[in-house]
């Protein structure tokens, strides 16, 4: 699923905390955010910085504006512990992921992947007005790069 956020890679190290855009911009203005992220081991995170507004969906608008409850949504493992998992397969990937995302509740949020259930997952985003679907099949490996290089 597409959130309607703003896409970042989380760099967590000995308890520091940067989230990065896709042009290489750190992004300062989410402090609450780094703190809960500060928690996930030695990892580089892909994902998306969002708010959720009172109905419970992204709110891209209200984000811009830097409210108190903003969220990371997890999808993707790139680095744990010094070591590169894109060579991995998506779903080893999004296993380890799971592992590591605090357990709710928490403003880290792990993004499972769905697998067989395209149409009525199609029909369900239109359904609650979201914003789209990314597919992706379950053995990709990634080539995003994450900064470390």
């Amino acid at each position: 699923m597409k959130y309607d956020g703003l896409r970042a890679l989380a760099y967590v190290e000995r308890g520091t905390v940067r989230l990065v855009s896709r042009r290489g911009n750190t992004y300062k203005s989410f402090p609450a955010l780094c703190r809960t992220l500060a928690a996930c081991l030695s990892v580089v995170l892909d994902g998306e910085i969002d708010y959720l507004g009172p109905d419970g969906k992204p709110q891209f608008h209200d984000l811009m504006r830097r409210p108190r409850s903003q969220y990371f949504y997890a999808f993707d493992l790139l680095w744990l512990n010094g070591r590169d998992h894109r060579g991995l397969p998506l779903l080893e990937r999004k296993r380890r992921l799971r592992d590591i995302v605090p357990a709710a509740p928490s403003s880290v949020l792990y993004v499972d992947h769905v697998v067989g259930t395209g149409v009525d997952l199609f029909e369900a985003v239109g359904r609650n007005d979201l914003e789209a679907l990314l597919p992706s099949g379950p053995t990709r490996r990634t080539r995003r790069k994450s900064r470390r290089e």
